[in-house]
């Protein structure tokens, strides 16, 4: 290692990193930041209304626990039984058939806890998950869209469905953002958007009003993170230009100051910082390599102190 490398991890030290996001994607994020531990924050997506979240939701209320699931799940670093229990999907006929365990589990500890929150942290514990993962909110809401007639659709299921780009979205009810994700972006040196489903993912926790407004006054820089493949639905008739522009629209104006991508990402107009690097994943060109991610990450923390 260089010592100019070495100086780069020295300066790394300490920098909080905020993630915004859902599912896979943000699990991805975290994965390759999960060295920096409890300095970096998942702020995850709670607003899922399909798969076995979905069908809790119907029958129980509360928010959607599939993303957090998922992250942890790629943040677990130990096997243990207590994983193995966590990532168990039932298999077979009845009630339970495509049930995660670990979604079930989430929702009895909510059930039991205060807090959504609570039964966050509680499952962090006891897989030695380092990463702070805070939910955008602990209220149960949908995604909703208005078309450009007038018609809205209601729910992320529907909502993936749609053959033409909305011309808004928001959250129903409206509800209030989680005090810790507030602080968080307040706090951050860098913020990251995405990677991930631009609507159903990266969108939603930007929809909140207090998390628009602290990211419109937020000191730190924010990056939008490309994704390496066009999505299906909706977002894969946008461009990065017109991503960009919804963001700085949730976020009361503020501009993404920086957007990271691979050698395929588009021209964009000079006030973006450009990061474009080798992050595909070997074999899944669609999937970012979660080393390279980190690297990518890093060099932004140190470009911006």
């Amino acid at each position: 290692m260089t010592q100019e490398q070495l100086q780069a991890g020295n300066d790394n030290i300490g920098k909080k990193i905020v993630a915004i996001g859902g599912g896979h994607g943000l699990g991805r994020m975290l994965s390759a930041l999960r060295d920096h531990g409890s300095n970096v924050t998942g702020i995850v997506t709670t607003t899922d209304n399909g798969g076995s979240t979905g069908r809790i939701r119907a029958c129980q209320g509360g928010i959607a626990w599939g993303d957090t699931r998922n992250c942890i799940n790629q943040l677990i670093t130990e096997p243990s039984v207590g994983s193995m229990i966590f990532e168990y999907r039932f298999r077979g006929n009845g009630e339970l058939n495509g049930h995660n365990l670990g979604n079930l589990m989430l929702k009895a500890l909510d059930n039991l806890c205060i807090r959504p929150l609570d039964a966050i942290n509680l499952i962090r514990d006891m897989l030695k998950v380092e990463p702070q993962i805070v939910p955008m909110t602990e209220h149960p809401s949908d995604l909703a869209a208005v078309m450009f007639d007038g018609q809205e659709i209601s729910g992320e299921t529907n909502i993936d469905e749609l053959d033409a780009v909305p011309q808004r979205l928001f959250i129903d009810p409206p509800v209030p953002a989680t005090k810790e994700a507030v602080d968080a972006i307040k706090q951050a040196d860098v913020i990251l958007l995405g990677p991930g489903s631009f609507m159903t993912s990266v969108m939603p926790p930007l929809l909140l009003p207090e998390m628009g407004k602290a990211l419109k006054s937020a000191e730190a820089k924010i990056v939008f993170v490309a994704n390496l493949d066009k999505e299906f639905g909706p977002a894969g008739l946008m461009n990065l230009e017109e991503m960009l522009v919804w963001c700085q629209r949730a976020m009361g104006g503020r501009m993404v100051d920086i957007v990271l991508g691979d050698e395929n990402l588009p021209e964009l107009p000079e006030n973006y910082v450009l990061f474009q690097r080798d992050l595909p994943s070997a074999g899944h060109a669609w999937r970012h390599d979660r080393e390279q991610l980190g690297k990518a990450v890093e060099e932004i923390v140190v470009f911006c102190k």
